[in-house]
């Protein structure tokens, strides 16, 4: 059948009421399953007596996947369609009970895609004034922020500023504007979708972690016209509250300390509550002294209007690169015989921060640990920052002699080697030129999945990575005032992508050979402009981007060019590389486990259990089971008594625990790793779990499929 029938069938049935309509909460209608980010679903057909029988009932290709491409969405469900992007950002309908293509959204007009994009959902809107005959998607490819029609594919020509010439918008509104300076060298996006409140549509962004950034602001859009009704600036102006955190002016030249995992939201109350990362750059910031608010804080702001309620900031001033991770929980805890309704946020480091809702009164007693005043010329750290004590962390803080790895005598030797070499203690500990190792790592630690919360269990599952790091800052080359396409290159991109231009590892790609794999001008672009996590070079003026450029496809290295850096982003130092401390073989060099899942109660703040998460299944083989490995995406609890996680990067599986004990009853493989999260509906009077699996992370296979499971 042509999708023009497939469209004219799905809108009759909508439009006759063919079938009754499932309520919104038993189907997945957010990120999260929810405004308040539970991850939870009341569905119960499903359940621990009958999960071992679950088999799968359809699956989807998108045949978007290519090598080194991700795919990290969490698929929406609203009136029976499941909504789904793929490798290549492209927007997929699908009937929900049967996997059926509906129709596609392709962004890029047909154009050839090789840019690695990342989205982990989309964002759903219905009109209450017609009775919700209006139904829009929302989500950004680069600065293109879409509101897609949910019942055609087709961009809404209401939404966003219309063509000169023209009374219609383009279906889109460009994120880079409204943030009160140029910043069309740097990229500004959004991958976890934002808010919903009423008739407004609320956004964090991604902006680079490094120099030039855009400022990091929570702007509320109109879910009908795109016009901008609100922003919170997250780097204040000056004369707002918490410049003065900040040298003068630094709105002029700093950016980031953005919202770039998502938001939650507590509808009743008018709350949404903002999660931040650090201010750019990450690891050295002698150009930001101060405690930099809004940077590393949650915050509680009016969905209505924007106004800050209260704010509380995890990291004064950020040297790790430690971001919160991901939206905070609604969650219920018991304190002396009454139920307060408080807000979770885990962190990076694997703790987990509890506030009550409406003060921001903390739930959990924090203590302030002193920071040591080591760091290297230039650098201010503050001198304390805060950490609570209970519930424990979730993971490892820190690590000794005694727990470097034993998997072989080799690794060992050479593991203690390194460590004795290196910087280490507290978990406050500043980078430095010798190398400070950092546990958890860059990647927490709690990461982008979150945690869900169970109301029935009284739980709230945390699943986290392992794996320790080592921040060594190098000084930056010299650059003079006349430089070659290489001298700019060691200058600019040598401290991610190694001055011999082999990467670190699969998450910064080697450039080696990038002639026979790009052409010229679309090398320039992203120098221009950045990808994903890399920033945009555009400020060093367009004739260093094109030399760099040049030596990147050709190795010509002669041709002097004029430097226009502002000197107020060219820093004394640089990171060198995202560098994890492994073994020989690519092993996290510390015992096990590598990656955990934790239910912990935030009654009384223990662990309910925990248990290592994940295997590498050559390590299996060789009678090393149950090490856990890294794991990105979340959970989903069930009122079956059923916890549902992918995540786990090397065995590719999806998995059912029994939520109160972690007992494993049921796990099937999965083509590639589902590095995202599971949605859990009900269909046609089945219920269903599905998850993409889309690889491609540190090095495993790519994939571009989505898989629904249901009973027999």
């Amino acid at each position: 059948m042509q999708l023009k029938a497939f469209l004219g069938l799905g809108l009759a049935l909508c439009a006759v009421g063919a079938a009754p309509e499932p309520s919104a909460n038993r189907e997945w209608r957010a990120y999260g399953g929810g405004f308040g980010h539970t991850h939870y679903s009341p569905l119960k057909q499903i359940d621990k007596g009958n999960v071992a029988t679950l088999r799968q009932a359809w699956s989807y290709d998108t045949g978007d996947a290519f090598e080194g491409s991700e795919m990290q969405c969490t698929p929406l469900i609203a009136h029976g369609v499941a909504y789904v992007t793929t490798p290549k950002l492209r927007l997929v309908a699908l009937d929900a009970a049967t996997g059926r293509v509906l129709w596609r959204f392709d962004p890029h007009d047909g154009a050839e895609v090789k840019n690695k994009y990342r989205n982990r959902g989309l964002m759903y809107w219905e009109s209450k004034s017609d009775g919700g005959r209006t139904r829009r998607l929302y989500f950004a490819v680069d600065e293109k922020f879409y509101s897609i029609n949910a019942r055609t594919g087709k961009p809404d020509l209401a939404f966003g500023k219309p063509a000169a010439g023209s009374s219609k918008g383009a279906g889109f509104i460009n994120l880079k504007l409204g943030l009160g300076r140029n910043v069309d060298n740097t990229p500004v996006t959004v991958t976890s979708p934002g808010a919903v409140y009423q008739n407004l549509i609320i956004l964090g962004s991604l902006n680079s972690e490094g120099l030039p950034a855009a400022p990091g602001d929570i702007r509320a859009y109109d879910a009908r016209t795109g016009v901008q009704k609100w922003a919170f600036h997250t780097i204040p102006y000056p004369g707002e509250p918490g410049a003065e955190t900040y040298p003068k002016n630094a709105r002029e030249f700093l950016g980031a300390a953005n919202s770039w995992a998502g938001m939650t939201l507590d509808e009743k109350r008018r709350i949404v509550f903002v999660p931040t990362g650090s201010t750019a750059f990450d690891f050295y910031g002698s150009n930001r002294p101060g405690d930099n608010l809004y940077a590393n804080c949650l915050i509680a702001l009016d969905a209505k209007t924007g106004r800050r309620i209260w704010h509380f900031q995890m990291i004064r001033h950020d040297l790790w690169d430690r971001d919160l991770p991901a939206p905070p929980s609604l969650v219920t805890v018991r304190r002396d015989g009454k139920d307060i309704d408080a807000v979770a946020q885990i962190t990076k480091s694997g703790h987990v921060y509890v506030f009550e809702r409406e003060t921001g009164k903390a739930l959990v007693p924090i203590e302030e640990v002193p920071v040591p005043q080591e760091a290297v010329d230039g650098e201010v750290a503050a001198k304390s920052e805060p950490l609570p004590t209970s519930p424990p962390p979730f993971t490892r803080q820190k690590i000794s002699e005694s727990d470097l790895t034993v998997r072989t005598p080799e690794a060992h030797q050479d593991a203690l080697e390194r460590y004795r070499k290196l910087r280490k203690g507290s978990q406050f500990m500043p980078p430095s030129l010798e190398g400070t190792l950092i546990m958890p790592g860059f990647d927490g630690g709690g990461e982008w999945g979150g945690s869900t919360w169970d109301p029935e269990a009284r739980l709230l599952y945390v699943n986290a990575n392992e794996m320790p790091s080592i921040i060594r800052l190098i000084p930056r080359s010299e650059a003079a005032e006349k430089s070659t396409g290489r001298t700019l290159y060691l200058h600019n991109c040598a401290s991610c992508h190694r001055p011999d231009l082999s990467g670190s590892g699969n998450e910064v790609p080697a450039l080696k050979g990038i002639a026979s794999r790009r052409k010229f001008d679309a090398v320039v672009k992203v120098i221009r402009s950045g990808s994903a996590r890399m920033p945009g070079f555009g400020g060093i003026g367009e004739s260093a981007v094109n030399a760099i450029a040049r030596y990147l496809m050709t190795g010509e290295a002669k041709e002097a060019v004029a430097t226009e850096q502002d000197p107020r982003l060219s820093l004394k130092y640089t990171l060198d590389g995202y560098v994890w401390f492994q073994d020989e073989q690519g092993y996290p060099a510390v015992q096990p486990p590598w990656g955990t899942l934790t239910a912990i109660s935030l009654d009384d703040g223990n662990f309910a259990w925990r248990k290592p998460f994940g295997e590498y299944p050559e390590l299996v083989q060789k009678g090393m089971p149950n090490t856990g490995c890294q794991n990105y995406g979340g959970s989903v609890a069930t009122a079956g008594g059923l916890l549902f996680i992918g995540a786990t990067l090397f065995d590719n599986k999806l998995h059912a625990f029994d939520k109160r004990t972690g007992e494993l009853l049921w796990e099937t493989s999965l083509p590639a790793a589902a590095a995202s999260s599971p949605a859990v509906f009900e269909a046609g009077g089945k219920q269903f779990v599905l998850i993409g699996a889309g690889g491609g992370k540190f090095g495993g296979k790519s994939g571009g499929t989505y898989h629904a499971f249901a009973l027999p």
